[in-house]
């Protein structure tokens, strides 16, 4: 059975100062993380990617990662328009803000056709997601519920040294079963060494419990349903022009009304991301200690 990688890039980073974060050079021969996070699909089994961007910025993906990595797997694009609506819906006056990552994989609809993990284009996984994922979505799963999983990453190896981060806090069952996502925010290490969340030091985060970095595995039929779901927000935010539609409330609202199981795949790896400017540098060293200790080539693609 195929797999597909979906590379949600549409979005840029305000808090990137200039450029196109997603297409910032970390490697030693101008890879991007993205070029990482591919090649680590590949090694564990996945044969086809699909970008979802925006189509101002197709010719520069071609340019950094497109035209490259179609020589080594099957690549198609999705492009996430605000014009891209279920009919009868049209976009609001004002509307300039993205739809959010939810709208994001509805748009993959008649584009990505078999089993699929979903990940941000600006974010180091590490292996041992890639291998697990792949392999949940290619084992046999029961058909009365849209069986997910979500790889959950130790709130530890997220954290930046620049400044605090947001990230979804899991709750989890005891057979490791997804049962809520909490949004925290202001997630950061003081002084002290503990890490706490929020505007003071009263609410303490144990270092050691998994947070979600946006990194999910989907049956395909997960499309038509989080499709029915955006509509359902629509008829609910069509005249909102700064609600977004996101991908984790909307495999909440389905774990929660029993129409899907989501089973948390454990990942020990260091997770890098580029929240700031300043953590670029700390990403570029990163990668440079792990192809110093041969996880990585020093030449990705050969």
């Amino acid at each position: 059975m195929g797999c597909t990688l979906v590379i949600m890039a549409a979005g840029l980073g305000s808090r990137f100062k200039g450029g196109i974060k997603q297409l910032e050079p970390f490697g030693p021969n101008g890879e991007i993380i993205m070029d990482y996070s591919i090649y680590d699909a590949v090694e564990a089994g996945f044969d086809k990617v699909v970008f979802i961007i925006r189509e101002d910025i197709r010719k520069a993906f071609d340019e950094m990662i497109g035209n490259r990595i179609s020589k080594y797997v099957k690549v198609d694009y999705v492009y996430q328009e605000l014009t891209c609506l279920p009919e009868g819906f049209s976009l609001p006056e004002g509307r300039v803000k993205p739809w959010g990552h939810g709208h994001a994989v509805c748009c993959c609809k008649g584009i990505v056709n078999e089993p699929f993990a979903v990940i941000n284009a600006d974010d180091f996984y590490g292996k041992e997601a890639f291998v697990k994922l792949h392999d949940f979505l290619v084992e046999d799963h029961d058909d009365d519920k849209i069986s997910l999983a979500m790889a959950g990453f130790v709130l530890k190896n997220t954290l930046s040294d620049f400044g605090s981060v947001n990230r979804g806090v899991c709750k989890i069952d005891e057979n490791n079963m997804l049962e809520d996502v909490v949004e925290t925010y202001n997630i950061r290490r003081e002084a002290d060494g503990k890490v706490y969340s929020g505007e003071n030091e009263s609410n303490e985060l144990s270092e050691n419990c998994y947070v979600s970095m946006n990194m999910w595995g989907c049956p395909v039929k997960f499309i038509d349903r989080i499709n029915e779901l955006f509509v359902e927000f629509l008829k609910k935010n069509q005249n909102n022009i700064k609600a977004e539609f996101l991908l984790p409330e909307g495999i909440d609202y389905m774990i929660k009304h029993d129409e899907a199981t989501c089973e948390l795949l454990e990942s020990n790896d260091k997770w890098f991301g580029v929240t700031y400017a300043e953590d670029k540098p700390s990403v570029k060293n990163a990668i440079a200690k792990l192809i110093e200790d041969g996880v990585y080539p020093e030449k990705l693609w050969k």
